[in-house]
């Protein structure tokens, strides 16, 4: 097979080139010339070969830099979406003659949970081995406070 400089044969770097096309490795080694019937388990493979993955992240830097993307740029992303939908809308009722608000208010908890939950994740919050990522909370609570957590 032909060696590249990078170390790569010609199918493993068409098979790089092509899963950063929709990151599903079946659909990308069958279109860089692996056979139907044995691509899920070769897209699984390559995805594990340390100089594919090496050039993957590489390819995804290229990608990343010339959009102007960076970890940054992600988590303002995540926190703005978080932000816009704990938003508080108030909940509109039609009273026969006009649109009123009926004192109820609506935020859309899905997309909020899901943008904070993916700024945890790319923090390491909830990876078991990242202590040093972990936040520490401490609450203090004072007598006349108490009595809030009894029930």
């Amino acid at each position: 097979m032909a060696k590249q400089k990078d170390d790569l044969t010609d199918k493993q770097q068409r098979f790089v080139e092509e899963y950063a096309v929709d990151s599903n490795a079946t659909q990308a080694a069958i279109r860089a010339g692996y056979a139907q019937e044995s691509a899920a388990v070769e897209g699984s493979r390559l995805l594990r070969n340390a100089k594919v993955k090496a050039k993957l992240q590489l390819l995804r830097n290229e990608i990343a830099d010339s959009l102007g993307i960076d970890a940054k740029w992600v988590l303002k992303r995540f926190v703005d979406i978080s932000n816009r939908c704990m938003q508080a809308e108030p909940v509109m009722i039609f009273d026969g003659e006009q649109w009123v608000e009926s004192g109820e208010y609506k935020f859309d908890s899905s997309g909020a949970n899901k943008a904070t939950e993916s700024i945890g994740k790319h923090l390491g919050f909830f990876e078991v081995d990242n202590d040093q990522k972990k936040a520490v909370i401490s609450i203090n609570i004072d007598q006349d406070d108490a009595s809030l957590g009894s029930v």
